[in-house]
């Protein structure tokens, strides 16, 4: 007896595989595999680390504000010390206090902390810059991944054309054994040549081997896109060819990434800026060793001691202004050269957005006269087989019609197919 869990199950079985097929009769569509490849291509991983990295370098610094500790101990031995003059020294012996005088060798070990109060913005300005660092290298990882997509194109629409010769392929099969059967009976009736026969006979099995040769394409694409996309591709659902043509509103993404290239230069001219600023900060140092703060005491007692020392100090380094000028003039030249790679860019997408109208304006004109150009094919080929049965023409003239007419299928279906693949190269160059 079936329990509710058990009857459950079956049930989410049964739309698991009622999912499958609807998928697999459908196929899948451009849009899916392209979100598929993008997913599965192994560069996305790198938004993550970039992420990650950037948080990393901004915590270390933030850093930069905590107490910055240090610690030291030296052990020194001099050629000279601090000594009282003789007259004095003689007079101090005279009124019997020794004066030993400092050692040469002397000793200390301690501790310094300083705290930064004012850094002129220098902190604030590495952590900007470190931000925009990082939305670069997503900006390149992004145009790296968009360009994906025009892998995923090639091999999609080359899969699309396979399909249709495929299916062309069979019915000038199914056509080639019509008339083989025909030309067999015609033989055994008297009325044919035994060579007209095996003529078409060859003629179909050549079209055989051209079908292996194409599934083993169709094989070997279907693979790589599969692998591609990190997904089983069944099957392929052919685009709607009334797309409409779209013009560039700037969303590639390139142009972020020229726009995070010039936030990266203007966040690094206020590095420079930060440079000429003056440091405010507080400092503690404290030490225990030989001698002492109090020389005097030293002089005429032997022995380590404790010391220490507070205050603030305020420093000005300028020698940020003797690069200063070449330093501002190579941002000039970077942001130059970020606006000039824009143009470009622009320059080459507006060229190649005139190529792709134009070839899809000459498909349509050409498919206009394919469907006329394949009734005529086929109806000479119709007349054709007739007149071989009457004795009118030979078997050579038949094939040749024949030829003719899936020459005329199969450029039909190229024109289709390669009208598809300008409108979708339109979107990828346009990005809409």
């Amino acid at each position: 007896m079936e329990t509710k869990n058990d009857m459950n199950m079956k049930k989410r079985i049964l739309v698991f595989a009622f999912t499958a097929v609807s998928m697999s009769v459908l196929g899948q569509t451009l849009e899916e595999c392209w979100r598929a490849a993008e997913q599965n291509y192994p560069l996305i991983r790198q938004y993550g680390l970039i992420e990650k990295t950037t948080a990393l370098t901004m915590a270390n610094i933030r850093k930069g504000w905590l107490p910055q500790l240090s610690a030291q101990a030296q052990a020194t031995y001099q050629s000279d010390v601090t000594a009282w003059p003789d007259e004095m020294k003689t007079m101090m012996t005279g009124m019997g206090i020794d004066m030993e005088g400092l050692k040469k060798d002397q000793y200390r070990v301690g501790i310094d902390v300083q705290q930064t109060v004012y850094d002129g913005g220098a902190i604030s300005s590495q952590k900007t810059i470190a931000r925009e660092q990082g939305n670069v290298q997503s900006a390149q990882t992004e145009v790296s991944l968009y360009a994906v997509r025009r892998r995923v194109n090639e091999m999609y629409f080359s899969l699309l054309m396979l399909e249709e010769q495929m299916q062309l392929n069979r019915d000038l099969q199914e056509l080639l054994a019509g008339n083989e059967r025909k030309l067999q009976a015609m033989v055994k009736g008297g009325t044919a040549a035994a060579s007209d026969w095996q003529n078409v006979r060859a003629e179909r099995l050549n079209v055989v081997q051209q079908a292996t040769s194409l599934e083993s394409q169709k094989r070997m694409l279907t693979a790589m896109l599969s692998a591609f996309c990190g997904m089983e591709v069944t099957s392929l659902k052919k685009p709607e060819g009334t797309a409409t043509l779209s013009q560039y509103t700037g969303q590639r993404p390139e142009m972020r990434l020229f726009d995070a290239q010039q936030r990266l230069a203007d966040a690094q001219e206020q590095g420079l800026n930060a440079a000429l600023m003056p440091r405010l900060g507080v400092f503690a140092q404290g030490y225990y060793g030989y001698p002492g703060l109090n020389m005097f005491e030293d002089m005429m007692r032997h022995r380590w001691s404790l010391n220490g020392v507070i205050g603030a100090r305020l420093t000005w380094n300028i020698g940020a202004l003797y690069t200063r000028k070449n330093d501002k003039a190579k941002l000039r030249l970077q942001r130059e050269v970020t606006e000039s790679n824009r143009e470009v860019f622009l320059f080459n997408n507006r060229l190649e957005q005139i190529q792709q109208q134009e070839e899809i304006a000459r498909y349509r004109k050409l498919m206009a006269d394919d469907e006329e150009i394949i009734a005529l094919r086929s109806a000479v080929r119709k007349a054709a087989e007739s007149k071989l049965a009457h004795g009118i023409i030979d078997v050579n003239d038949l094939l040749r019609e024949i030829n003719q007419e899936n020459a005329a299928r199969v450029q039909q279906s190229m024109h289709e197919i390669e009208m598809l693949k300008e409108i979708y190269d339109n979107k990828f160059t346009t990005n809409n």
